[in-house]
């Protein structure tokens, strides 16, 4: 079912807002986050290798061979999830050829609680309680 005209107009004005207050929550919400497959792949044959490695412990009354099986099944489930490293960029390439190092960062933005909160504390400033 399409969205009315007043909703899409909501929508839209929602959309500005958060890009306005948020800009990089935004972005990371536009972005289309895709994983390579080979990472789905290892992560399922690891997982395969630790179910097996914990059925052979249990059956052979081997803890330690279950342990290593549910360690090894974790570990791969958690690959399959975290980020990939990415290498950012590690200096400046300037017009005669060189690589100049970044500047080191200045003050983080305040995250997004910290800012939730300044806002709640201006409208409670701003009613007079």
């Amino acid at each position: 079912m399409p969205l009315s005209e007043y909703e899409q107009r909501v929508l839209e004005q929602m959309e500005r807002q958060l890009t306005s207050d948020d800009p990089r929550l935004a972005n990371t919400l536009t972005q289309r986050g895709h994983r390579p497959l080979g990472r789905y792949v290892i992560a399922g044959v690891g997982a395969a290798v630790g179910l097996l490695l914990l059925v052979l412990g249990a059956a052979n009354s081997l803890p330690w061979l279950g342990v290593i099986g549910f360690l090894v099944m974790f570990g791969a489930v958690a690959f399959a999830f975290a980020a990939p490293h990415r290498a950012g960029p590690q200096g400046v390439v300037q017009g005669d050829g060189k690589v100049k190092p970044a500047a080191p960062r200045g003050r983080r933005k305040p995250g997004l609680m910290s800012r939730l909160e300044e806002r709640w504390e201006r409208r409670r400033g701003e009613s007079g309680r």
